[in-house]
């Protein structure tokens, strides 16, 4: 099979390089793509977010799968593009994405269906939610309603930080996606995520994971896209993963369904869990990132598999064949991330780092030039391992960190403390 994998940041490395496992690639493009992944895929300049262009360059390249990574192609609707010009692509539909796209959508459907999630009140102005963060009190969560990249949210312990979060977001830095903005309490617990193929009908879970979504350790500091992750999350239970499944995810799925919206692709659920009860925070229409580096490892070749029985609407006959072993990641990040953060700073020590079954080095904001490794992002390297237990993988990920040479970076140390 000729297959593309649309994006160019850690997700998409890490979905290459599983993918490349399977014998079933016999070519694969990466576009845009970064520096590591060039070096195992051809890569095209091409805009992800433009369906025609996307289309035009499958046909012309005969591609016969394409792998949509990040979010914005899925709102722009390219999936709907290329299933409308036959080509069979992985990812839901620009309306079945609005459960990513829109945070006051993703709370209706959950209402309709009774599904456990925070309260909440959906606000186009600034002065409503202003008023609304005084009379309920804080601790509380500001979210800004479309897609702001991961930076959208803010967990406010204080009322002056809940409104400046809500005169930021209305004040333009998050373009659209900040025109309004959903309000939600504050859940206590601990937060997981869990990630199920749907094919419009079958609903099969895949794994679970952790994120650390904090900048510093010990979870301190400003929410980030996540700098680093690990799977499987021990608090997400086989229990709690089927009460999920009832409770949650098969509920939403059956009323998309009935709305005419089917949903198939990659479901990934950020749940919230305190006493053996999960809670939706969020969901993703796409595989999470760093989270997808650590399932990537996990899955290896089978990962290509699942994806095509779950874009031809074949889940009924697919099986995930996990190995009892755990992965971990490191996100090594930029100098003042998620802050402002320069470009350009040169990676050295990447040569000497082992690349196999059990070490990978993913990149998420990479380029290359003049043969040097450039950060050319936030979030610019995942560090990721495998290992018999949890301890392991991080021993591995973190002597693989120890041995790149980039005084502009920087990570946090405690990756899997939550578990360890």
């Amino acid at each position: 099979m000729n297959i593309l994998v649309l994006g160019s940041g850690g997700r998409e490395h890490a979905l290459a390089w599983a993918i490349l496992q399977n014998p079933k690639c016999d070519r694969l493009i990466c576009a845009p793509g970064n520096a590591g992944m060039d070096q195992i895929a051809d890569c095209a300049d091409i805009d992800i977010c433009d369906g025609s262009a996307v289309v035009a360059f499958c046909e012309a390249e005969a591609i016969d799968f394409v792998v949509i990574g990040p979010e914005a192609p899925l709102a722009a609707g390219v999936a709907d593009r290329l299933r409308g010009a036959g080509i069979t692509c992985f990812g839901p539909s620009a309306t079945a994405a609005r459960l990513e796209a829109s945070k006051a959508f993703t709370k209706e459907i959950c209402a309709a269906v009774d599904a456990p999630t925070a309260a909440y009140a959906h606000f186009t102005d600034a002065a409503s939610a202003r008023a609304y963060v005084q009379a309920q009190g804080v601790p509380i969560v500001v979210k800004a309603d479309g897609l702001a990249a991961g930076k959208g949210v803010v967990v406010a312990m204080t009322l002056d930080e809940a409104l400046d979060a809500i005169d930021t977001m209305f004040s333009g830095e998050f373009g659209a996606a900040g025109a309004e903005v959903v309000i939600e309490e504050f859940m206590e617990g601990e937060e997981a995520s869990f990630f199920i193929l749907v094919d419009g009908e079958i609903c099969l879970p895949i794994g679970t994971a952790q994120d650390h979504k904090r900048v510093g350790e010990g979870d301190t500091g400003p929410n980030t896209g996540g700098m680093g992750a690990y799977s499987p999350a021990p608090v997400l239970t086989d229990a709690i993963a089927l009460a999920a499944m009832e409770q949650i995810i098969r509920p939403t799925m059956a009323e998309m369904a009935r709305r005419g919206m089917p949903y198939q692709g990659v479901l990934y659920a950020g749940l919230m869990i305190q006493d053996g009860a999960p809670r939706l925070v969020e969901y993703n229409a796409r595989f999470g990132d760093p989270e997808c580096q650590v399932l990537m490892m996990r899955l290896g070749a089978q990962a290509l598999d699942l994806m095509l029985a779950c874009a031809e609407g074949r889940l009924d006959q697919a099986q995930v064949h996990w190995a009892d072993d755990h992965a971990l990641t490191v996100v090594m990040a930029a100098q003042g991330y998620p802050g402002p953060y320069a470009k350009g700073s040169v990676i050295g020590g990447l040569e000497t780092c082992a690349e196999d079954s059990a070490h990978m080095v993913f990149h998420a904001g990479t380029r290359a030039t003049g043969g040097q490794v450039l950060a050319n992002g936030g979030r610019v390297l995942n560090v990721t391992a495998r290992g018999a237990t949890l301890a392991e993988a991080q021993a591995r990920a973190y002597a693989t960190v120890e041995s790149i040479d980039w005084p502009d970076g920087f990570y946090r140390r405690d990756i899997g403390w939550r578990a360890l």
